[in-house]
Formats: C-alpha cells, structure tokens, sequence
C-alpha cells in the first residue's frame, strides 16, 4: 500500500460522509411531517428541533471537515509515506464521531459531546496535517 491510495480512501471517507448528511436531512424531514411543522418554521416539537440541530450542526461542520480531509490526504500522505492512511482514518473517525452525535442528541441533547469531541478533534488533526503537508510541499526559495 502507497500514499498513492489516500485520494481514493479520501473518496469512499467524502461519499460516507454525506450519506450521513443525507441521514440527518431525511430524518429532519420525517420529523417535519410527523409533527405537521410547516416550512419554514424551524421550531416547534422537540424532536424536530433536535432532528433540525443535528442536520445544521452536520452541516456547519462539514465545510471545515471536507477541505480538511482532502488537503490532507493531497499533500501530508505523500510527504509521510508510513502514516500515508492517516487522512482517510481520522476522516472515518470523524464520520463516527458524527453519527455518536446524532443518535446521541437525538436521544438526549446533553449526552451529544462525545460525539461532538470525536469528530471535533479529527477535523483539528485534519486540518494540522492539511497544513503541515502544506507547508512541505512549497518549492524551497534558492537564490536567483
């Protein structure tokens, strides 16, 4: 296995990642039509609300963790060939740590933030790798 495989594990880890989303959409709009809350209300049962919170949250985190998980896996895998994967495993955790939070805030909101830790520091560890991997790939300065 090479850094050459961290684009498509980056891959399959993105498509996870918004069938998640798309799990926290579907269940906002059951709980939409289950509690009669018409568009464009965004309050009204309690287990919409949650259902609402937790698709919003998802998808406030998701422009930090995208971008993250891919300048990861595009500069720091190839640089650190023996931890080549390591983009693709903290993107998985952070897909894990979402749906921790999920089935937890839905359940009970004050039980959400292992689920909001895990993913929290995946996407910090993404984005330190993003910009160490970053930073190695500028073309050393040599005098003209």
């Amino acid at each position: 296995m090479s850094a050459n495989l961290a684009a498509p594990l980056a891959s399959i880890v993105t498509i996870l990642a918004v069938i998640l989303y798309i799990l926290t959409l579907t269940r906002a709009g059951s709980m939409r039509g289950k509690h009669k809350i018409q568009a464009p209300a965004v309050v009204g049962h309690p287990e919409f609300e949650r259902a609402y919170r937790i698709q919003m949250n998802t998808l406030e985190a998701m422009p930090i963790f995208l971008p993250a998980l891919w300048l990861a896996s595009l500069y720091f895998s190839p640089r650190f060939p023996s931890v080549w994967w390591l983009p693709a495993a903290l993107g998985l955790l952070w897909v894990i740590g979402r749906y921790l939070y999920m089935q937890s805030y839905f359940a009970d909101p004050s039980k959400r933030g292992t689920g909001f830790g895990v993913a929290g520091l995946a996407a910090v560890v993404l984005l330190v790798l993003a910009l160490v991997g970053t930073i190695m790939s500028w073309p050393a300065m040599s005098p003209a």
